[in-house]
């Protein structure tokens, strides 16, 4: 998987085939041979602009907060680090995106529980000599560090705060052909050409330009809205409006290319965190013009409305923020549904991750339906429903698994590991016989008995009891990492 980006790729100028082609002698016409030479020409031109292109843009993942609503997922990794469709991890999807658009220089901002996270992108990230992108490709990892301020020292106060304590990097001479910077998140669930997003920001000439999504009324207020004028140009803000502020926030969709009916069902439009900011735009605001504000979404795009030039860029397809239990959880079980509404497979735009080098998955004498089951698991026996099955799972006789997510193992246990387990009174890693899972996840490296049952049969909301291993969050039963 990982040569197709890494390896793949022919972008080697054409210069030998023209040559070729005039050194042999063909009986055509002078014209002929004219003709041909030009449309080589032009092939070749287009995929240098194309290139030059792509070299000019540098994608900003953020790396996120401390994941307090992914709790207990981020009790030991980041945010984009938390594993997601059995095999990927939410850093993925925005990496493989910047990849599949061409996009070689990314900087990934961290701060909490980065181990696991850095440790994913060392190993499925590196971009070797970066031949395929002309060889100044790179993904760094640019950890949070505490910088002296009036109150003292602090560490990274918010999303524009932390790309303004590396605002130095974006100003070296080693990317001084970047033009613009994309700035990304790291848990949503989405695909998209970021390319294409940048194509439209610049001819619009915007000074910034934000990605939104059409909404209906049910979900409108749910998010950040927006409102625009003619021109696509924000005019407003509005977070998470109701009643006669919501009804204020309407739009004519069909002004970003909606037609008529998708916009008579979707009038709204809300920001998805995602923005193109002109290189020295981006430094302005941080350092000069608001420098004391700390998000993008509620302090710095609303600010640069008013005096700059920020446009909107629909975005009209399948797109989760997965960054609360509630709404990860649900992510994951519509993977698994038919057809699904985000697949991560695509011959053309795969979701790329960590080459493991795991076997095909074994399923003996099983009843398994709108599941998805990883590589490296083995299930005996037993029924899955509307699941995710994760690496190396490890699913015993008699299990149900229904409505749920067993996230797998990070390495695998022996046979003769888990009968030396067994005999001691011990739990091998993985679901024991005869257990019932249903809306639940169980997180990585956990150990399940036999004749358990992992269900919120009270409908319990909340509990905390990390001292017994399990956790519920939204009426979704959490049994911990290595628990």
């Amino acid at each position: 998987m990982r040569k197709d980006f890494l390896g793949g790729g022919n972008l080697r100028p054409p210069a030998s085939r023209g040559r070729t082609a005039c050194s042999t002698r063909p009986r055509i016409s002078g014209r002929a041979r004219l003709v041909k030479t030009t449309a080589v020409m032009e092939t070749y031109l287009s995929e240098s602009e194309s290139l030059s292109s792509t070299r000019s843009v540098l994608a900003i993942i953020l790396g996120g907060g401390a994941g307090t609503r992914l709790y207990p997922l981020t009790k030991q990794r980041a945010k984009p680090a938390v594993p997601i469709g059995g095999a990927y991890r939410l850093i993925d999807v925005p990496m493989s995106n910047c990849i599949n658009s061409g996009i070689s220089k990314i900087y990934i901002l961290t701060q909490f529980n980065s181990t696991s996270l850095n440790r994913h992108l060392t190993r499925a990230y590196n971009f070797g000599n970066g031949i395929r992108f002309g060889g100044d490709g790179f993904v760094e990892i640019l950890a949070a560090t505490q910088t002296p301020s009036p109150g003292g020292k602090d560490w990274f106060q918010g999303t524009a705060d932390a790309v303004r304590r590396y605002a130095w990097l974006l100003e070296s001479i080693r990317i001084r052909q970047v033009e613009d910077i994309v700035i990304l998140s790291g848990d949503h669930l989405y695909r998209m050409d970021y390319m294409k997003f940048v194509q439209r920001h610049r001819e619009a000439n915007a000074d910034i330009t934000v990605a939104a999504l059409p909404c209906d009324e049910k979900r409108a207020s749910d998010f950040g809205l927006m409102r625009i004028n003619g021109r696509g140009r924000i005019e407003a803000f509005a977070e998470k409006p109701e009643g006669d502020a919501l009804k204020a926030m309407k739009v004519d969709t069909t002004i970003l290319g909606l037609n008529k009916r998708e916009a008579a069902e979707k009038p709204y439009i809300a920001s998805m965190g995602i923005y193109v900011f002109k290189k020295d735009t981006l430094l302005q605001l941080l350092n000069e013009t608001l420098p004391n504000a700390n998000d993008f979404g509620s302090e710095i795009i609303p600010a640069a409305a008013e005096n700059m030039k920020v446009q909107a860029y629909l975005f009209n397809d399948y797109w989760e923020d997965i960054g609360t239990m509630k709404s990860f959880f649900e992510a994951n079980l519509a993977l698994a549904q038919h057809p699904p509404m985000f697949e991560f497979y695509d011959a053309l735009h795969p979701i790329y991750t960590s080459p493991r080098f795991l076997p095909p998955a074994k399923v003996q004498n099983c009843k398994v339906s709108d599941a998805i089951v990883s590589h490296g698991a083995h299930l005996e026996d037993c029924v899955v429903e509307n699941a995710i099955i994760g690496l190396r799972s490890r699913i015993g006789k008699g299990v149900k698994i229904i409505d749920a997510m067993i996230m797998g193992a990070d390495y695998y246990e022996n046979e003769e590991t888990r009968a030396g387990l067994l005999k001691e009174g011990k739990i091998p890693i993985g679901i024991g016989d005869n257990t019932v899972v249903q809306n639940a996840i169980c997180d990585k490296n956990c150990r399940v008995g036999k004749n358990c049952a992992i269900v919120n049969s009270a409908g319990v909301e909340e509990a905390n009891h990390e001292d017994e291993g399990i956790y519920i969050r939204s009426g979704i039963v959490t049994v911990l990492a290595n628990a």
